[in-house]
């Protein structure tokens, strides 16, 4: 069994770049959304011209569709990650942009607007670049996404409404847009060694605001503590599908 101080340098270690979850495989588990978001805009994406995938990681999701518009534009605010969606997109045009906006795009530009667990949704862009009757649709992390992890690691935090189904359709409307979708879900995420704790809190970088190593040793030491003797450390992922369309 590796002690708990190799297993935090393994997760301390592991480089940051892009959204690609494959190295907690046997480490640490979230169940998947039943809609199947990837499908989802593989189909949507087969059947526009134009589209714009919002605050895209690596492009990895995109990249998996079999058919993608003759336009498609990507966004990614992180420098690395942005690096690695332009390999991961060769065709698409990428760009280097602020998660909250303004879009270096022209008005009324594409048919469909994607974007999978945005950091921040900027409805009033989203809407101005959408060609009428063109839609906005996403996957997003909802209100209290493993709060049992963030409170472990931090204890009680206060509950906002800022992540809430209620508060997407309010703003989708505010910005003039027709909700069509709203639908959300509860997801089981488990851990089950500190390291993975570790590299998913230094890459989820919102579930412990400032996280380091250092910074919760103590934390950590009774998170390690708490999976060699119940197995695991469970939590909970909320997130919603929403569909929205500019009339």
């Amino acid at each position: 069994m590796r002690s708990f101080e190799e297993l935090v340098a393994e997760g301390a270690a592991v480089p940051l770049e892009g959204w690609d979850f494959s190295w907690f495989e046997g480490r640490a588990t979230e169940e998947r959304p039943p809609w199947g978001y990837a499908k989802l805009i593989a189909a949507k994406l087969a059947v526009v011209e134009s589209a714009l995938d919002l605050q895209t990681g690596g492009g990895e999701v995109t990249a998996t569709a079999p058919v993608k518009p003759p336009l498609l534009a990507a966004t990614e605010s992180w420098p690395p990650n942005a690096a690695v969606a332009a390999r991961n997109l060769p065709d698409a045009f990428v760009v280097q942009a602020p998660d909250s906006g303004p879009l270096p795009f022209h008005d009324e530009m594409f048919e469909l607007v994607i974007s999978r667990h945005p950091v921040v949704t900027p409805w009033a862009e989203i809407a101005r670049v959408l060609k009428p009757g063109g839609t906005y649709f996403s996957q997003q992390i909802g209100e209290g996404t493993n709060r049992a992890l963030t409170e472990f690691m931090m204890g009680p935090q206060p509950v906002g409404d800022g992540r809430t189904t209620s508060r997407a359709r309010e703003e989708a409307e505010a910005a003039g847009l027709e909700v069509l979708r709203l639908e959300p879900v509860a997801l089981r995420v488990t851990f089950n060694d500190v390291g993975a704790v570790v590299h998913f809190l230094r890459k989820v970088l919102w579930t412990v605001p400032g996280f380091t190593v250092e910074g919760y040793r103590d934390r950590l030491l009774d998170m390690h503590a708490h999976i060699q003797e119940h197995g695991e450390f469970v939590s909970t992922s909320t997130r919603f599908l929403i569909e929205a369309r500019k009339n």
